[in-house]
């Protein structure tokens, strides 16, 4: 936009310098024109004056050729004007009359309705016949040329400015495009270096950068490994602050053990909620840190596969049968540990609960995610009870093994990762989780 504002700009400057200059070569000429005839003027003893042989001009002599001279006696003795030939019968008649440098300057209207600029000036002759050498005759001589040539010629050179100056435009943006695509072919290669390790395709900025950009991918992958850093010592903290409070509740536990009694009981209840809640928020803790990391992805389908190989042989006796479905291009973005803790939450609650199937499947979904469904055909799940699951530690029924706390993780980890699960029933008539996490396209 600056360029062509630039352009335009400089256009109106060399026109108007060029129609200045234009003007100044036209106004010479006509002045010079007036001179010309002045010093050819010869007055007469009656102070009359004729104009010798030698001021003779084509351009005056050819009728309506746009150049015109004409003499017109002034004051007392006024009468008819010469006037050159070019003029055939017509006179000049000078308005808005300027006076500079000796001369004035007028504009008019000539044969054929032509615009004149108009050069005059007024001149004096002496009368040598009579008595007194003080008695002079005034005159005004005049040239006058039609102004349209010299629009003309202004014309002629704005069409060549403005062809000239639009393919100097044309070029320009032309260039500035090819420079800018070429200059930002280092920041696209930049930008797909980055999705790759979004992607989980690349750990680190690979390639050769020019010198510019070069210390921006340097401080990139200076970010990125110290990202990996803090994450990676978050997780030892937490495997730390794991074992530390884990020790603690295991010796109360055995305590309480060795003593029955209701206290002992009432301590083992409490432990054993105090470790349902450092799980619980141990395992928040290290999807957290994990969800922050970039560059993680993980395949799907071989997930939901390992576990329903190992699910199937925990409930052999029970004879659950898993069937399992999706694309095998299906990835998650994120770690293959956190896929494994929800996927397998899902199935192995829906494996307890089954009388003998589980289906799960896997599909894509709009908005880069996917969604996996777990569903068995079980008992199902009533409204009240849809409404109630999920809470942290809300158990439906005692009989089964668990902690109460597998729904929950669940729902909180997919969260992290700006996903959801949400519960209904099952086609296969029981119950039903569907998992809906970010995907890799």
């Amino acid at each position: 936009m600056w360029t062509i504002l630039g352009l335009v700009i400089g256009g109106f400057v060399l026109s108007g310098l060029f129609r200045t200059s234009v003007e100044s070569d036209f106004d010479a000429r006509l002045r010079f024109d007036l001179e010309g005839m002045i010093a050819a003027a010869e007055p007469g003893p009656a102070g009359q004056v004729t104009l010798r042989g030698r001021f003779t001009d084509p351009r005056f002599e050819r009728v309506y050729s746009g150049w015109y001279w004409q003499i017109t006696p002034e004051g007392k003795d006024a009468g008819e004007s010469q006037i050159s030939r070019s003029l055939w019968d017509h006179t000049i008649a000078p308005t808005n009359t300027v006076t500079r440098n000796g001369v004035q300057w007028s504009r008019g209207i000539g044969p054929e309705n032509q615009h004149l600029h108009i050069v005059s000036r007024h001149v004096e002759f002496p009368i040598t016949d009579t008595p007194s050498t003080k008695d002079t005759r005034s005159y005004r001589f005049l040239v006058a040329s039609d102004s349209t040539q010299l629009e003309a010629e202004v014309a002629r050179f704005n069409t060549t400015l403005l062809w000239s100056f639009a393919l100097l435009g044309i070029g320009l943006i032309g260039g500035i495009f090819v420079q800018v695509r070429v200059g930002l072919v280092p920041l696209r290669r930049l930008r797909i270096a980055l999705a790759r390790i979004r992607d989980g395709k690349a750990r680190q900025l690979d390639g050769r950068f020019p010198a510019e950009i070069a210390p921006l991918a340097t401080e990139l992958n200076a970010l990125i490994e110290h990202n990996a850093e803090v994450v990676a010592r978050a997780r030892t903290h937490v495997s730390n602050l794991a074992h530390f409070l884990k020790t603690p509740l295991t010796v109360i536990s055995n305590e309480a053990s060795a003593h029955p009694g209701p206290l002992a009981d009432a301590v083992t209840k409490q432990v054993g909620t105090m470790r349902r809640q450092v799980d619980h928020y141990l395992a928040r803790a290290r999807v957290a840190g994990a969800v922050s990391t970039i560059g993680n992805r993980t395949d799907v389908m071989p997930v939901i596969a390992d576990l329903a190989r190992v699910l199937r042989r925990i409930h052999a006796e029970r004879g659950v049968e898993i069937a399992i479905d999706g694309a095998d291009a299906l990835c998650f973005r994120g770690e293959r540990q956190d896929l494994e803790e929800m996927v397998g939450n899902l199935m192995d609650n829906a494996c307890k609960w089954a009388k003998g199937r589980v289906a799960v499947s896997a599909a894509g979904m709009p908005g880069a995610m996917l969604e996996i469904v777990v569903g068995d055909d079980g008992p199902g799940l009533s409204l009240e009870e849809l409404s109630r699951i999920g809470e942290r530690g809300e158990r439906l029924d005692e009989s089964v093994p668990g902690t109460g706390l597998g729904l929950a993780i669940v729902r909180d980890i997919a969260r992290l990762y700006g996903g959801s699960l949400s519960l209904g029933r099952s086609s296969l008539g029981g119950f039903e989780a569907r998992l809906a996490l970010p995907a890799i396209i």
